[in-house]
């Protein structure tokens, strides 16, 4: 029977991520519905096989948040990619055991459209809740594993919101 790899043997799963702000400066977040705490984050997800990663950041978005391609201007992307390790709790029970943690590719994106255009009830709801918050609380709210991630990605980003 072969033995299960290390944590440290595990490869990183290859993602992007949107920091959509609005024309007020705020950060769009979602309310995780699968966490009992109180988990938000910006949207974010996998990159499909063949798919480019501003697709992909698209892609996520719409199926997260309901947000139309045509009410986002894509503003810059992150200089790296972005990596962030699971709580050793979490390894191994998420994405099928096959990943120690995510390697993001991050967007910063304007939302054009108004709240009208947002719809969390997609086909596969991720979040339960939204709102727009100011971009300095952004590690305030998301669980600690991935704050020194979002930490990053504003300071990247602060000078373009």
């Amino acid at each position: 029977m072969a033995s299960m790899p290390k944590d440290s043997e595990l490869a990183y799963r290859p993602c992007v991520g949107i920091m959509l702000v609005n024309m007020d400066g705020k950060v769009f977040v979602g309310q995780r519905i699968d966490n009992a705490v109180e988990a938000w984050q910006m949207p974010q997800g996998g990159i499909d096989d063949g798919e480019d990663m501003r697709t992909a950041a698209l892609r996520e978005l719409g199926e997260e948040t309901g947000i139309a391609g045509e009410h986002v201007e894509i503003i810059a992307k992150a200089r790296e990619e972005h990596f962030y390790d699971l709580p050793p709790e979490l390894v191994g029970k998420l994405w099928g055991g096959k990943y120690r943690g995510q390697r993001q590719f991050w967007f910063l994106a304007r939302f054009l459209g108004t709240d009208e255009d947002i719809n969390i009830q997609t086909d596969h709801p991720e979040f339960r809740d939204w709102k727009w918050t100011d971009p300095e609380t952004l590690p305030d709210l998301i669980v600690p594993f991935k704050r020194k991630l979002y930490r990053d990605i504003l300071h990247e980003f602060r000078a373009l919101i």
